[in-house]
């Protein structure tokens, strides 16, 4: 029998090797019988493949293996994956649950090296701010090991959505204007900017929370290999904080613990700006360049209401569905909230909805994200860019929405049960009421009531001082 030629375009081809794959199932051609070839010439199948076939019928977890192995480097990985469905589709659907069969352990092994590969891209991409033709744009140079650029630039569209930015590869670039994803022609590293002024507050934060008493140098490589480095502007301050971190453990013990005045997280935020953010967009494209404080979240979930509105609600963090969503209070907390506001004759289109921490921390139980509180440090890491927030809103009134709302605007942890009711935030004007997912939380439908009444309360308070002109003394309660 005559092999049968099917050829593909270089790097991860889905949508070509998805068609190959269900005309050689319909003609039932096995494996031994069939040549997988990578070339872009522009005849994608060889003379007898014509015509669309039927889908082929696969278990999950075969199909995911397909979309992950398929971005491998391996030129032999379309004929594995065809054997494999090829197995699976006689008489073998169980094939995955053999780890032990040659066929599985390899592909196995391949997909979870893409799977690595894609981690490191999420993690060790660098943007730098570049100016073409008077717009604001970024790049990034990346060397992937597996044609994963396809895979990974939906991640890079969620958290940096209000960016125009290109990640730049050996293997091909991404741009995304906007508006729209497009793919381009592989690069070379000197297409990508060096260096910009971003990084020097970056390094500063680095330097500033780098704890030298828990240097591992042996477990920093494992996690960022040195083939990254010279695209991660922390990384040129390790060699130098490696070197010193015996001496700097030893002033630590002699001295009393205390933040240095010319080095915190705070001001090392704080210049990261080439200039001053003028609006919330300034702000919240940088709030989106930096990244999570804590690995995990699909993109940073920003404030949301009139630019100067009268009242600005603080609440925790986004929570599950508004990190999917990317606005505040969407989830079951959210829907609470907006059902208290309507009792209370609060219109939430005109009222600005926040959070003290930008982007959802979650320990994953299975399936789901379950919510985790965040730390005092990763509250105050984020602090600056509320208080800049609030500062760009101007308004009449902030409400703190629970216990970590009120440490970001006040930096102090203080309970709700003492500071409940009106408050002053340094210069604004303020309410201390709970966090409506304590409401979601109570035992019995009578002390959720009870709570719900309550809260409704402070909102009815919160409208009226609103409403009216507030006094401009001092008030007595979460003073900064």
């Amino acid at each position: 029998m005559n092999l049968h030629r099917i050829t593909l375009k270089t790097g991860a081809d889905r949508h070509t090797f998805r068609h190959a794959v269900r005309w050689l199932i319909a003609e039932e051609l096995a494996p031994q019988h069939v040549v997988f070839e990578v070339d872009d010439a522009p005849a994608l199948f060889g003379d007898d493949v014509a015509g669309d076939a039927p889908a082929v019928s696969i278990p999950k977890g075969v199909a995911r293996l397909v979309e992950h192995a398929v971005c491998h480097s391996d030129p032999e990985r379309y004929a594995l994956l065809y054997r494999l469905v090829w197995r699976v589709l006689n008489g073998e659907r169980d094939l995955l649950e053999v780890a032990s069969d040659p066929l599985v352990h390899r592909l196995d092994l391949m997909a979870r090296s893409v799977r690595r590969d894609l981690h490191k891209m999420h993690a060790f991409v660098r943007f730098r701010r570049m100016h073409h033709e008077g717009l604001e744009r970024f790049a990034a140079w990346f060397e992937p090991e597996h044609f994963i650029l396809e895979a990974a630039a939906p991640f890079f569209v969620d958290r940096f959505r209000s960016m125009d930015w290109t990640i730049l590869t050996p293997i091909g670039s991404v741009r995304w204007d906007r508006a729209a994803l497009s793919f381009g022609p592989p690069a070379r590293r000197e297409d990508a900017p060096d260096a910009d002024s971003f990084e020097e507050g970056w390094r500063g934060y680095y330097e500033s929370v780098f704890n030298p008493a828990r240097v591992n140098p042996t477990a920093m490589r494992a996690e960022m290999p040195k083939k990254y480095w010279h695209n991660m502007p922390e990384t040129a301050a390790i060699p130098g904080l490696i070197q010193t971190a015996v001496r700097r453990v030893d002033r630590m013990i002699e001295q009393e613990a205390t933040m240095p005045a010319k080095r915190t997280p705070e001001r090392a935020l704080e210049a990261m700006w080439d200039q001053e953010p003028k609006s919330l967009r300034e702000l919240n494209a940088i709030i989106a360049k930096a990244g999570p404080l804590v690995p995990g979240a699909t993109q940073a979930v920003f404030g949301e209401g009139p630019v100067h509105a009268d009242i600005v609600f603080v609440g925790e963090q986004p929570g599950d569905q508004e990190d999917l969503q990317g606005q505040p209070f969407v989830g079951p907390a959210g829907k609470l909230l907006d059902k208290a506001m309507r009792d209370a004759g609060i219109d939430r289109s005109q009222a600005y909805l926040t959070n003290a921490v930008k982007h959802f921390k979650f320990e994953l139980r299975g399936k789901r994200r379950i919510h985790a509180k965040p730390t005092t440090g990763e509250v105050k890491h984020y602090r600056p860019w509320l208080m800049k927030e609030l500062e760009l809103v101007k308004p009449k009134l902030v409400v703190a929405l629970g216990g970590t709302a009120l440490l970001a605007l006040t930096g102090k942890s203080t309970p709700i049960t003492r500071s409940r009711g009106r408050a002053r935030f340094g210069g604004y004007e303020g309410y201390v009421t709970v966090h409506p997912s304590y409401l979601l939380r109570l035992p019995d439908e009578a002390t959720k009531q009870e709570a719900y009444e309550a809260f409704v309360s402070d909102l009815r308070r919160i409208h009226d001082l609103a409403q009216a002109d507030l006094d401009t003394g001092e008030l007595p309660l979460a003073a900064e």
